[in-house]
C-alpha cells in the first residue's frame, strides 16, 4: 500500500518532488511540443466521442433569443424570447441572491461561441458554423458597457467573451470576430480593476469605483484573464492584448511566491486557481518568462502532491486545503462537494498540455488520464433545460447528482473540454509524433517530407492494457514515433509487425525511430497493476483501490470490513466493466467511475 506521496514519488515524479524542494526546474526546449488541429483527429464510436456529440446537440438546439436576452436586457435592447433559467438570466438587482437564479448572468455565451467553434473545426457541420454566425451578428448591437456595471463577474464574463471570440476566427472563420472582441474588450475594460485583484483585496476597489461590495461581488477572477488575451495576441488580435495580459498577472500574493517554492494554494479558490496557472504558462510562451514557467510547475506539483484524490480530482467545497492537516480525509465526512468536475478538469486538461508541450515529460499525460478516465468521463450529460453535473462526490456514501441549479459554471466547460479531447491525445513536434492518450481514434498528418500519413489507434484501454496501431502512409517515411509509457506500469512491452522491440525511453515516453511503410503495426500491452493509494499520510488505513490509471470505487452506501490483501485479489466479472472483491461476509463490486449510473458508492474504504 502506497501513500499518495509515496506513489507520486515512486511512479517517476522526481522532478514533482525536486521542484517542491527547490532543487531543479524545467529545462527549456528546443521548441515547445505542438497540437495538432482540431480537424486531424477523429474520435472513433466510444464514450469520449459520445460526450462531446451530445454536449454539441445540446449547444445547437440552444433558442438564440434567449442566449441573447441577458445581454439584450441590460442593454436596454428589446429582450424577446424565454429566460433559460438558472445562473445565465439578468433579473432586477434587487432581485439578486448568492447562487441560484441570475446569479452569473449571460456568463457561459463565449464558451459556448468557443465549443461550437472548436467543434466546427472537429466535423466541419456547416450547421455549427452558421449557428456561430447567427449568435454573432445577434451578439453584436448587444454589446454595452451596461452589461458589465455593477455587476458581480465583469471579468469572469470577459474572459469567457475572449475565448469565444477569438475561437470563432480561428476555428469557424468568422470574419468580424476580432472586431467583435474590439467592441467588447471597449465596453468592458473600464469595468476591470486595475490589475489583478485576490478575493479580500476586491473590496476596497469596488467601494472607490462606486460598485457594489457585497460578498458575492468581490468573488470576480480577474486573475484568469491572461491565458487568453496571451492568445488574443497570438492570434492577431493586436498589441492591446499583450499590454492587458500583462497587466492582470497575479504576481505578488500568487506568481512570485509560487515561481519560490512557497505553497500559497491553501485557501485559494481551487479551480480559478489552477486556471490562472495557465495564464502563467502563457507568460512563459509569450513572453519568455521563467518565473511564470517555475510558478505554474511549482504549483501543479503541489496541487499533485498535496491537494489531490486518487481520481486526479481535488478542491473539496471549491477549495485548496491546507496540507498535511487531515483536510482532504475530513472531506470524506463532511461533504459532497469534493471536486469541481467539467470545470476542473477544463482546467487541469489545458495546464497539462502547456507543461506537456514544454517540458516533454510523460507525467503530465498520466496526470491528464487519470483525471479524464476518473472525473470527466464520468460526467452526468448536461441537459437541454440547463441540468449540469458539477461535483464528483467522493463522501464515504457517494453518489451521482445534477446541480440544484439550472446553467452553472460547468454547463460552460463541458463542451469545451469535451472538444478538446481531440487536441489531448497527441502532439508534434519536426522529428515526429508523440501519441499521449491512449482512446480509439485517428490522427491525419502530413510529414516534412511531404508523405500523407495516418496513425489509427484501436483497443479497449484502459479495461485492457493492449493497444493496437494501424499506419497508412502515401510512402515511406522517417519520423520518430513516440509511446507514453505510464509511471504505473511496471513492464510495457513493444511490438512493430510483431516483433519485440526495446525504444529507448526518456522522460517517461518510448522512442521508436525508424523508416515506416504503408501498413506498419505497432502494439503496446501496457500490465494493469492493482494498488492502493492512502487519502494521506495521515491516515494509512483509508485507501483507493486501483487499476492502472482507473479508481475502482467500491459500489454501496458503505464499504464491509475489508483488508488490503482482499482488495489487492479483486477479480474482473467475465464480460462486465466490474470487479469482485470477496470479503468474510461476501462480495464487494467495483466499478470505474464511468460504469456507475444511479449506484451509491465509496471511493475510498477503511481497511484493517
Amino acid at each position: 500500500m502506497t501513500s499518495r506521496r509515496s506513489f507520486l514519488q515512486s511512479a517517476g515524479l522526481t522532478t514533482a518532488a525536486a521542484l517542491c524542494c527547490g532543487a531543479s526546474q524545467p529545462t527549456d526546449p528546443l521548441q515547445p511540443l505542438q497540437e495538432f488541429d482540431y480537424g486531424a483527429i477523429e474520435l472513433a464510436p466510444g464514450l469520449p466521442r459520445s460526450q462531446f456529440e451530445q454536449t454539441q446537440q445540446v449547444l445547437l438546439s440552444l433558442n438564440e433569443d434567449s442566449l441573447l436576452k441577458p445581454w439584450r436586457t441590460r442593454a436596454g435592447l428589446p429582450a424577446p424570447g424565454a429566460e433559460m433559467g438558472g445562473w445565465y438570466d439578468a433579473v432586477p438587482e434587487v432581485s439578486l441572491q448568492p447562487h441560484g437564479h441570475g446569479f452569473a448572468t449571460g456568463h457561459c455565451f463565449g464558451q459556448w461561441i468557443s465549443a461550437l467553434s472548436r467543434a466546427y473545426a472537429v466535423n466541419r457541420d456547416p450547421q455549427t458554423r452558421a449557428k456561430v454566425e447567427r449568435l454573432l451578428a445577434l451578439y453584436e448591437p448587444a454589446i454595452s458597457g451596461k452589461f458589465y456595471t455593477n455587476f458581480r463577474f465583469p471579468a469572469y464574463v470577459f474572459d469567457k467573451m475572449v475565448i469565444g471570440l477569438i475561437d470563432a476566427q480561428q476555428f469557424a472563420g468568422i470574419a468580424s470576430a476580432h472586431r467583435l472582441l474590439e467592441k467588447t474588450t471597449d465596453a468592458a475594460e473600464p469595468h476591470l480593476p486595475p490589475r489583478a485583484l485576490d478575493r479580500d483585496k476586491q473590496r476596497a476597489w469596488r467601494e472607490s469605483s462606486g460598485e457594489n461590495t457585497a460578498v458575492d461581488y468581490t468573488w470576480d477572477e480577474s486573475y484568469t484573464l491572461p491565458e487568453n488575451l496571451y492568445l488574443a495576441w497570438e492570434r492577431g488580435a493586436g498589441d492591446r492584448y499583450r499590454k492587458l495580459a500583462r497587466r492582470f498577472l497575479l504576481d505578488q500574493t500568487y506568481f512570485d511566491p509560487l515561481s519560490e517554492n512557497k505553497n500559497v494554494l491553501p485557501g485559494h479558490h481551487a479551480y480559478s486557481f489552477c486556471n490562472a496557472l495557465s495564464s502563467a504558462m502563457q507568460a512563459y510562451l509569450a513572453d519568455g518568462s521563467r518565473k511564470h514557467l517555475r510558478a505554474a510547475s511549482n504549483g501543479f506539483a503541489m496541487i499533485a502532491e498535496t491537494q489531490s484524490f486518487a481520481t486526479g480530482g481535488w478542491g473539496p467545497n471549491e477549495s485548496f486545503v491546507t496540507p498535511n492537516a487531515g483536510k482532504l480525509y475530513a472531506s470524506l465526512n463532511s461533504t459532497h462537494h469534493s471536486f469541481e468536475t467539467p470545470c476542473g478538469s477544463h482546467g487541469h486538461f489545458k495546464l497539462t498540455r502547456y507543461l506537456l508541450r514544454v517540458t516533454r515529460e510523460g507525467r503530465y499525460g498520466d496526470s491528464m488520464e487519470r483525471v479524464f478516465y476518473n472525473t470527466v468521463l464520468g460526467a452526468k450529460p448536461l441537459q437541454r433545460d440547463g441540468n449540469a453535473f458539477y461535483y464528483s462526490d467522493y463522501h464515504f456514501d457517494g453518489s451521482k447528482f445534477y446541480f440544484p441549479d439550472k446553467w452553472p459554471c460547468c454547463s460552460g466547460t463541458l463542451p469545451q473540454v469535451s472538444a478538446d479531447y481531440h487536441v489531448a491525445s497527441y502532439f508534434h513536434d519536426h522529428e515526429g509524433v508523440f501519441v499521449n492518450l491512449y482512446q480509439p481514434s485517428t490522427l491525419h498528418w502530413v510529414a516534412t517530407d511531404g508523405a500523407q500519413l495516418s496513425l489509427r489507434q484501436t483497443g479497449n484501454y484502459p479495461i485492457e492494457g493492449n493497444i493496437s496501431m494501424r499506419l497508412r502512409a502515401s510512402r515511406p517515411s522517417t519520423f520518430a514515433l513516440r509511446l507514453r509509457i505510464p509511471a504505473w506500469s511496471p513492464k510495457a512491452i513493444i511490438r512493430i509487425n510483431g516483433q519485440p522491440v526495446s525504444g529507448s525511453k526518456q522522460k517517461g515516453f518510448a522512442t521508436l525511430h525508424r523508416t515506416w511503410k504503408d501498413g506498419d503495426r505497432v502494439d503496446l500491452a501496457l500490465t494493469l497493476p492493482l494498488r492502493l493509494e492512502a487519502i494521506d499520510a495521515e491516515h494509512p488505513n483509508t485507501v483507493a483501490l486501483l487499476r492502472g490509471p482507473l479508481v475502482l470505487f467500491a459500489v454501496g452506501n458503505r464499504a464491509p470490513a475489508i483488508t488490503r490483501q482482499q482488495l489487492l485479489r479483486a477479480e474482473q466479472v467475465p464480460q462486465q466493466t466490474a470487479w469482485r472483491v470477496q470479503t468474510a461476509s461476501g462480495s464487494l463490486s467495483f466499478r470505474p467511475f464511468t460504469a456507475i449510473d444511479d449506484q451509491h458508492y465509496n471511493t475510498y474504504v477503511n481497511v484493517s
